[in-house]
């Protein structure tokens, strides 16, 4: 009873400290958005209060501008492929090919000519899957060429037509609305996905359905989940061009994601998923809605992400500095959240089920591993299954981090900012590692025990989510050029009692986790 009253107690005081610590943060973030409106790059009027509306983030404004055309296509293909597929009775085949012509309909509106540049690189990396599939050095092969190109076409931005010849060099007016090579990195992956799935599929690799469908609830009760179908693997001519191709441009996953496995996304053109039903679907756009109003809300009275893009952060105060980069993150969890959830949206209602990439608010991340299975959680699934368990898994993870999180900065960009940011990661992670390892050693035997671990539980969360700021202010507010700037101003005297504030606010944060993680135990 002692111990279930001072959990209580605790809670109570988490949940005050929680709401004033937010009462707070929002009214400094006004009253820093108002001070500063005038000098800050990106902001433009709005249509909420009269308010400006920041839509500095390239990626978030291109998005929201283009979301009306969007919603056509999606309307008008979703319609075409669904009447046709119910109507003639199309499956895998059948799907592949219509898709693969709606898709190369909406490549063609983003990229103009540079399609060609897509279809050869994409052909000639299934001409090495079918070739070199026997050989034992294909694996390397295959990752070679795909990060190759990922350089590449970054280095030469595109390629202009004119590099091979001046008789193409007209063609450079014809390169569309969207830079084909930004969404090529989507394609890399799902290049690499369907060579390894292939891979696996050729050495008939074995699953353990039986198994599977035991600790599984979604298979027990007759349908089938995500992971049966990424691990089944498919029949040999399954791996055909069409449906290679279909899967590299397909429409509803094209832009941005969310990343599905060849395996995956092949077996449900064949049998469309049946995981969510059609009022679940309806109800997943309706919560869609309801977080981009929230957005709008945010980018009209908060301005965040311009302080970061109009690089005026170092005239701020420590606690202001703190509550930029806070919601700089916060923005970004999201942008992120309304647009792959978006298009994910467009998938099922297509018939395709994908991972959810947000499956847990950022706010509610206490622990590094955490927080990267939630925020591009398919990306996580697909950097797991195609890097980390070929690199050796567990047994290497302390190594296997470094290659992870480098490719993940080049493939994000080639910008030394986010290779500081991947490698200060790693760096922060490693702790985190070594004192998990520990932790499950150890079990708490005593209600001091369990008060202690609970305590510690508490500081190091709070350590790490500290260490995920650094992280992120060096990413994508200072950046590696402003580091020592950033130090110099978090190391004055006035700075002492806000970071102290700052990591008391993260350890009580961290205590309702806690208390958040309980609470659904016992539901």
């Amino acid at each position: 009873m002692g111990n279930l009253s001072w959990k209580k107690l605790e809670l109570g005081f988490v949940l005050i400290y929680a709401a004033f610590f937010y009462a707070s943060f929002i009214q400094r973030s006004l009253h820093l958005s108002h001070d500063y409106a005038e000098r800050l790059y990106g902001l433009r009027k709005g249509w909420l209060a009269g308010r400006f509306n920041d839509i500095s983030d390239p990626q978030w404004r291109s998005f929201r501008e283009n979301l009306p055309i969007l919603t056509i296509v999606m309307g008008s293909f979703v319609t075409i492929a669904n009447f046709l597929r119910y109507q003639y009775g199309m499956k895998g085949r059948g799907m592949s090919l219509l898709w693969t012509i709606l898709s190369l309909c909406y490549l063609v509106y983003l990229h103009g000519a540079c399609v060609a540049f897509i279809f050869a690189i994409a052909s000639a990396n299934y001409f090495i899957s079918k070739t070199f599939v026997e050989s034992r050095y294909y694996l390397g092969i295959l990752w070679s060429f795909n990060v190759a190109f990922l350089v590449l076409n970054r280095v030469y931005e595109g390629y202009p037509f004119s590099l091979f010849g001046q008789r193409l060099a007209f063609l450079d007016n014809y390169r569309g609305t969207f830079r084909w090579h930004i969404c090529f990195n989507f394609v890399v992956l799902r290049m690499i996905s369907f060579g390894w799935d292939y891979y696996a599929a050729f050495n008939r690799r074995p699953f353990d359905l039986k198994r599977h469908m035991q600790r599984c609830e979604v298979c027990s009760s007759g349908k089938t989940c995500y992971h049966a179908l990424q691990e089944k693997g498919l029949h040999i001519e399954k791996y055909s061009f069409c449906m290679y191709m279909c899967y590299l441009i397909y429409a509803p996953l094209y832009i941005s994601g969310p990343i599905v496995s060849f395996n995956a996304f092949a077996a449900q053109l064949e049998m469309p998923q049946k995981s969510y039903s059609f009022l679940r679907i309806c109800f997943y756009g309706l919560r869609w809605f309801i977080a981009f109003l929230l957005m709008e809300l945010i980018t009209h009275f908060f301005y965040y992400n311009a302080f970061a893009k109009s690089g005026l952060w170092w005239q701020l105060s420590p606690f202001q500095i703190f509550i930029v980069a806070y919601g700089v993150i916060n923005f970004m969890w999201l942008k992120f959240f309304l647009i792959w959830r978006y298009f994910r949206f467009w998938s099922l209602v297509s018939g395709v089920e994908t991972p959810e990439n947000m499956p847990r608010c950022i706010s509610n991340c206490h622990d590094l591993e955490t927080f990267w299975k939630s925020w591009h959680a398919s990306y996580n699934r697909w950097l797991v299954r195609y890097m980390y368990i070929p690199l050796g898994g567990s047994k290497r993870k302390l190594l296997n981090i470094w290659v992870i999180f480098t490719f993940v900065a080049i493939w994000h960009d080639l910008e030394w900012k986010l290779v500081a940011w991947a490698w200060l990661t790693c760096i922060f992670l490693i702790p985190e590692i070594v004192v998990k390892s520990f932790a499950k050693a150890f079990k708490a035997r005593s209600a001091l025990g369990e008060f202690l671990n609970h305590e510690l539980g508490a500081m190091s969360g709070a350590v790490t989510i500290s260490c995920l700021m650094i992280a992120n202010l060096v990413g994508y507010v200072a950046g590696p050029t402003g580091i020592k700037l950033l130090i110099s101003r978090m190391t004055e005297k006035e700075a002492r009692l806000v970071l102290a504030t700052i990591f008391f606010s993260f350890y009580v944060g961290v205590k309702l986790m806690f208390h958040i993680r309980d609470m659904r135990q016992k539901v």
